[in-house]
């Protein structure tokens, strides 16, 4: 044994054994070994420069270090890259205290909402207090302890703060099993007060080997799945739903497996497109707000769902009103134990891979497959609903505005000729095995998940769990990270008013020189709100870009004077000199001719690629055939809004309650 007297010690700093400690942690799933954080990004402040930044300066060959532009922009890459790592590897996200930190907080609720490690790494006020109140710090009246770190808490999966630099042998280990733990990973937020990072302490030599993280894949058990099956075995018009648990587990060839033996349609969730890889008369898209009529039609006549990986949220249940058969049955797979219990679900607590091949094993076993009827019916629908999809993206036959007599105005006032979904059949055209899509707020993702088809290797990487502006642009640089292959390109598709939001990292992934691209349909606001307001209230308001015919005159007090409504021509904004400026290779394409030779020219690109597209306004693609919860005003000086409000108080008699 050992003598401890005799253990081998090394001085460092808290932040120079942070940094050598997260070097040498490594992710292990199935038999492949890699860095669990292979490197840091951040923005240095007075927080985090002395500790922190001293030791990534002095350890950047072992922890190479990406230099940001906005904290919660660094947040994303970092969750992007772990959602294109099939949760496998992040990266740290370093900031400084007071504003720094709490920028990032935003990335921190949709890591943890969307299931994707991040380690966060925010700096902290004095620890020893004898300097306070110190800059940007929080004095809290009751609470003396309490800095704006305490923020994350709520959404965060782990969150500890380093008072003494001993606590780092616990705090550390303990991080490190929340990031590798499929099962409620999320933000991992490790605080530290800025003197801390700079004090050091004679660490454990051991504590700095090679250390080896599993990625779990719980073996699901027999009599869970048997009971499954004998639903499946019952049921008569079952549909699978995938989820995003599907693509983080590799599970595409046991979910087509299953849906090839026993003859079930399977419906992809926005986290889930692309789960399915393979072109069947099964594979028939999204579900839910913004997914097809076809599965949606299916949804409502189902009598048993399978859920595979997903939570289920609104978008996907249609506010619980898709499942109308009032014998439906509900089946689960996930390796959450709450998010298998969803509308009372029978479920199946493991690992999609492993629960779906001994489901498949089981069906084969009782010799289940679903009715030709129901199959004919999924055919038939999905037939429709591909040509409607089909003349819905033609690039090449001219928008309609006949159709849309009440618009004409407003297509005048624009230079567009393409429809945002004629822009989406243009991408697709250009689309390759490899080639990823990004969306995640506005109109985008609704359109990817309807239209988009993610198969043959085309992969979508849809953030819908947050649906957060500002995602799109820097989830490109860590998709691109995770993906380096420039000959897989990657593109982002955002709208105007989210690049206008957070254009920023551009200038970061022209630093790094970073292959990829940012296609952004210009169609002069934040159109799918200004849809949705329209359906629930009858007027636009404040959602178009769109001037203030002369300024606005605050009045100080009462008068009859009422202010000018933000009704005026469309915003001109130069988004092509706002992306050169920042250091992209910037285009503005109109007609289809030009989109096809913008992108045929610029996909071996070295650096990042803006594509600014004109679309028309108010120009939607088919919808999906469902209702959603979101209530008009109950009492207004609004004839229109009592209308509508009425139709909604119809809406919610379809809502049910399953368990």
């Amino acid at each position: 044994m050992t003598d401890p007297t005799t253990r081998r010690t090394v001085r460092l700093t808290v932040a120079q054994a942070l940094v050598t400690y997260l070097s040498r942690q490594y992710s292990v799933a199935d038999g492949e070994r890699r860095r669990l954080i292979p490197a840091a990004l951040g923005i240095f402040g007075h927080g985090n420069v002395a500790g922190l930044g001293q030791a990534l300066d002095q350890l950047s060959d072992e922890l190479p270090f990406v230099q940001g532009r906005n904290e919660q922009a660094l947040v994303h890459i970092a969750t992007a890259y772990a959602k294109a790592s099939t949760r496998h590897a992040t990266l740290a996200v370093t900031a400084s205290i007071g504003p720094g930190a709490l920028n990032m907080i935003t990335g921190a609720g949709l890591a943890t909402v969307n299931r994707l490690p991040v380690l966060l790494l925010p700096g902290d006020t004095y620890a020893t207090r004898h300097q306070g109140p110190v800059l940007q710090q929080l004095q809290h009246p009751v609470e003396a302890d309490t800095s704006v770190n305490d923020a994350f808490r709520p959404v965060s999966r782990f969150f500890d703060r380093i008072t003494r630099p001993e606590q780092l042998l616990t705090a550390l280990p303990a991080a490190m099993r929340a990031l590798t733990d499929v099962d409620t990973t999320g933000a991992v937020v490790v605080s530290l007060p800025q003197d801390i990072q700079s004090h050091a302490y004679d660490y454990p030599a051991e504590f700095f080997a090679e250390r080896d993280w599993p990625i779990r894949r719980p073996a699901p058990d027999a009599d869970e799945v048997a009971a499954v099956a004998r639903m499946l075995a019952e049921a008569e018009k079952p549909l699978i739903i995938a989820g995003g648990g599907v693509v983080y587990s590799g599970a595409t060839e046991e979910l087509e497996a299953l849906a090839d033996a026993a003859g079930i349609p399977v419906a992809e969730t926005f986290a889930g497109k692309g789960a399915v890889q393979r072109r069947a008369w099964w594979q028939l898209g999204g579900i839910g707000l913004e997914g097809t009529p076809a599965v949606n039609t299916l949804a409502r006549e189902a009598d048993f769902v399978l859920t595979v990986g997903s939570r289920l949220t609104d978008f996907s249940t249609a506010s619980q009103s898709i499942f109308q058969n009032p014998d439906v049955r509900f089946a689960a797979v996930n390796v959450n134990v709450h998010d298998v219990s969803r509308l009372g679900a029978t479920g199946i607590v493991a690992d999609a891979k492993r629960a779906l091949a001994a489901l498949t094993e089981a069906v084969r076993a009782n010799g289940t497959t679903t009715s030709p009827a129901w199959q004919d019916k999924a055919r038939a629908l999905h037939e429709t609903w591909w040509a409607q999809r089909a003349a819905a993206l033609d690039p090449d036959t001219p928008f309609d505005l006949s159709a849309e007599p009440d618009d004409s105005d407003v297509v005048r006032d624009t230079d567009a000729v393409l429809t945002q979904g004629q822009l989406i059949g243009l991408l697709q055209e250009h689309a390759q095995d490899g080639d990823t899509i990004i969306a995640a707020a506005g109109g985008p993702p609704g359109d990817l998940q309807k239209v988009w088809d993610a198969t043959e290797g085309r992969r979508a990487h849809l953030e819908f769990g947050f649906s957060c502006m500002g995602y799109e642009l820097p989830a490109a640089i860590g998709v691109r990270f995770a993906i380096p292959d420039p000959a897989r390109r990657v593109l982002s598709l955002l709208g105007d008013g989210t690049f206008l939001m957070a254009p920023t990292e551009l200038v970061t992934a022209a630093q790094e020189k970073l292959p990829l691209t940012v296609v952004i349909p210009e169609n002069h606001g934040y159109q799918v709100i200004h849809r949705l307001q329209m359906a629930r209230s009858g007027r636009e308001f404040g959602n178009e870009f769109r001037y203030r015919e002369g300024g606005l005159q605050l009045a100080e007090s009462g008068g009859d004077t009422k202010p000018a409504r933000l009704e005026g021509d469309y915003l001109k904004v130069d988004l092509v000199q706002t992306a050169t400026g920042l250091g992209a290779r910037a285009i503005r394409a109109t007609t289809a001719a030009e989109v096809r030779a913008a992108l045929a020219e610029t996909r071996d690109h070295p650096g990042p690629v803006v594509l600014v597209v004109p679309v028309v306004p108010h120009a939607d693609l088919p919808g999906s055939g469902v209702w959603w919860d979101v209530a008009p005003a109950e009492v207004s000086e609004q004839e229109s809004v009592a209308q509508l409000r009425s139709e909604y108080e119809e809406g919610l008699t379809s809502q049910r309650w399953y368990g």
